[in-house]
């Protein structure tokens, strides 16, 4: 996988949560986290799969909230700061957390309701292979993000360490058409990348955030959003 190693150091997984969701990061925490919700609500006793789930940002709080889940990653650093969030949280009890390849899922077909992935397709060199494995372990939902190619992310994309694989909008309705999946709905969201909102405090990205939004509200802030997420469905 593109960038695994890179991903796999102690060092990045000790320091990931605080490098990218503090300061101006915590607009990005917050809407990760409320799409995953919308889009997998209601979670109460779902059976999930988070897959590439890092340090369980999603996995506990879909815990918290009471599905049964399960959170997957390559990366044992990434899994241990995941199982101290959980603790932290009282849920350790009620998740599970284990290392696997995203390319080789270990389990069954139809073995979850939902199967999600945020943060990864960015990083897969054949991400058909990867969302056909998604698929196969879900009896309904698969739901995952997209970096967008003609979108400021195109700007500073070349200096990523990981290095980072962007999709135009046609791209990924082709990579969910050609995997058996119907798209259920998209939101699109931040003009401004990433990079942006990570490198400034709070108090200066709530403004630019609050004129992001705004812009994203226009006819043209589809075209321009750095970030999709995409809710689909396995065809009947």
């Amino acid at each position: 996988m593109k960038g695994q190693e890179w991903y796999q150091e102690n060092d990045v997984a000790n320091a990931y949560d605080d490098k990218r969701f503090s300061g101006g990061g915590r607009f990005i925490d917050r809407r990760e986290k409320a799409a995953v919700l919308d889009a997998l609500a209601p979670v109460e006793d779902k059976r999930i799969l988070e897959v590439a789930c890092g340090t369980g940002r999603f996995t506990v709080m879909l815990a918290d909230r009471g599905a049964n889940i399960v959170g997957m990653d390559i990366s044992e650093a990434m899994l241990e700061q995941g199982r101290r969030k959980a603790r932290a949280a009282g849920v350790a009890e009620t998740l599970s957390f284990m290392q696997a390849d995203a390319g080789r899922l270990p389990f069954p077909d139809d073995h979850f309701d939902t199967v999600f992935a945020m943060r990864f397709f960015h990083l897969a060199p054949d991400p058909e292979g990867f969302i056909e494995e998604m698929c196969r372990v879900s009896k309904s939902q698969v739901f995952f993000d997209t970096f967008n190619r003609y979108s400021t992310r195109s700007i500073y994309n070349w200096a990523l360490p990981m290095g980072s694989r962007l999709y135009s909008g046609r791209e990924a309705r082709e990579l969910i058409v050609g995997s058996g999946l119907e798209l259920a709905d998209v939101a699109h969201d931040f003009v401004l990348p990433y990079g942006f909102y990570r490198a400034i405090p709070d108090w200066i990205a709530r403004p630019f955030r609050a004129a992001d939004r705004a812009l994203g509200r226009t006819p043209i802030g589809d075209h321009l959003a750095s970030v999709s997420y995409w809710d689909t469905r396995i065809r009947e």
